[in-house]
C-alpha cells in the first residue's frame, strides 16, 4: 500500500485550458484522489525544484538564527512590542514545534487599513530577513497561490460552472491564505501519544481549515494520512519533485461533504525536520455557501463569512490561542 497516496502529473492544467482530453483525464484523477483519499502528490506543477530548495534554505536559516532575531517577528503574545496577533513567529514552547506564518505579501502599510479583518496583518520581515530572502518568499507565495487556483478551478470544472467564479472566492489582498514554515527541533518528548494506536506524535492528529493545503516536506518524512474507512495510517512518501496536496474543511463545506477534510499527523522524529505548507484560504469576506459549487439556489443567501468559519476552526490549535 505504499502507493496509497496517488501521484498526479498536472502539467496539462497549467495553461488553465481544461477542455482538452488530457486535462479532463487529469481532473478525473484529482477528483478520485480527493474523494477516496483526501491526499495526493502533484508533479509537473511548474514550481522549479531550485526555487523550493532556496525557500527551504531560507526557512532553515531563519529557525537556526538566534532567538532574539526570530522573536522580532513574533505576535504580541510573545513580543509585547509588536501589534500583530495572527501572523508571525511562534516558539516551540507552544506545541513542540516552531512556526512562521506569513500572509499575502501584497499587504503593505499603505493598503492595510482598507481590509477589515483581524487576520490581515502587515509584518516587517526586514527585521529578521534580508531583502533577497523576502523577494524569494514573495515569489514563492505567488507561484503556490497560482497553483492552488488551478487546482480549485479543476474542482469548479467538475461542477460545470464558470471557472471565473474562483475570483469571487479568492481575491489577492483579501485572501487569508498562509505560507507557513514548520520547524521541528530535536523533540525530547512527543507532543502527544495517539489514543487510537499508541504511536508517538510530533504533530497532533488534525484536519486543515482551508480549501487545499499544498505542502513541501523534507526528506525526513513523517507525515501520515488516515484511511477514512479502515482508519489505518499510511506514510506520505518523500518525493523531491512533488508537492503534497490535501483537502480541507472549507472545500468540504463548499462541496456539501463530497470532498472531505482528511485526518493527518506527523510522527515523532528526534531529528530536525522542516515542512512548508501553504494553506489556500478564501477572502475574509467570501460568503461560504453550498450554492457556490452546486445549483441549489434556495441556499443562495445562506452561509458563513470565511473569516468566521476560520475563527471557529482555529480554536482547536493551541498555537492560535493568542
Amino acid at each position: 500500500m505504499k502507493n496509497y497516496i496517488p501521484t498526479i502529473n498536472i502539467s496539462s492544467l497549467l495553461k488553465t485550458n481544461f477542455d482538452n482530453l488530457k486535462a479532463k483525464n487529469t481532473i478525473r484523477k484529482i477528483e478520485k484522489a480527493c474523494v477516496e483519499v483526501g491526499f495526493f502528490q502533484v508533479v509537473g506543477h511548474g514550481v522549479e525544484i531550485n526555487e523550493i530548495n532556496t525557500v527551504c534554505k531560507i526557512g532553515n536559516q531563519f529557525f537556526n538564527s538566534p532567538t532574539k532575531n526570530k522573536i522580532k517577528l513574533a505576535p504580541k503574545k510573545w513580543n509585547k512590542k509588536n501589534n500583530n496577533i495572527y501572523r508571525g513567529y511562534f516558539p516551540n514552547s507552544v506545541n513542540g514545534k516552531e512556526g512562521l506564518d506569513l500572509g499575502d505579501f501584497k499587504i503593505k502599510p499603505h493598503n492595510l487599513k482598507k481590509y477589515k479583518s483581524p487576520y490581515i496583518e502587515y509584518i516587517n520581515l526586514s527585521k529578521s530577513l534580508n531583502k533577497s530572502s523576502i523577494n524569494y518568499l514573495s515569489k514563492y507565495f505567488d507561484n503556490i497561490f497560482y497553483l492552488s487556483e488551478i487546482l480549485f478551478k479543476s474542482i469548479i470544472s467538475i461542477y460545470k460552472k464558470d471557472l471565473n467564479i474562483s475570483g469571487y472566492a479568492f481575491s489577492r489582498y483579501k485572501t487569508l491564505s498562509t505560507l507557513r514554515f514548520n520547524y521541528y527541533p530535536n523533540q525530547t518528548k512527543p507532543v502527544e501519544i495517539s489514543k487510537q494506536d499508541g504511536v508517538a506524535l510530533g504533530c497532533e492528529t488534525h484536519v486543515d481549515s482551508g480549501v487545499f493545503t499544498i505542502l513541501y516536506q523534507d526528506k525526513k518524512g513523517g507525515l501520515q494520512v488516515q484511511n477514512r474507512r479502515s482508519k489505518k495510517w499510511y506514510d506520505v512518501p518523500f518525493n523531491k519533485n512533488a508537492l503534497v496536496v490535501n483537502t480541507g474543511l472549507a472545500l468540504e463545506y463548499l462541496s456539501k461533504g463530497k470532498f472531505k477534510a482528511t485526518n493527518h499527523r506527523v510522527l515523532w522524529n528526534k531529528t530536525k525536520r522542516l515542512s512548508i505548507p501553504f494553506f489556500f484560504e478564501p477572502s475574509y469576506d467570501f460568503k461560504m455557501s453550498h450554492s457556490f459549487l452546486g445549483n441549489n439556489l434556495k441556499n443562495k443567501e445562506k452561509g458563513i463569512f470565511f473569516q468566521n468559519f476560520l475563527k471557529k476552526s482555529l480554536k482547536k490549535f493551541i498555537e492560535y490561542q493568542r
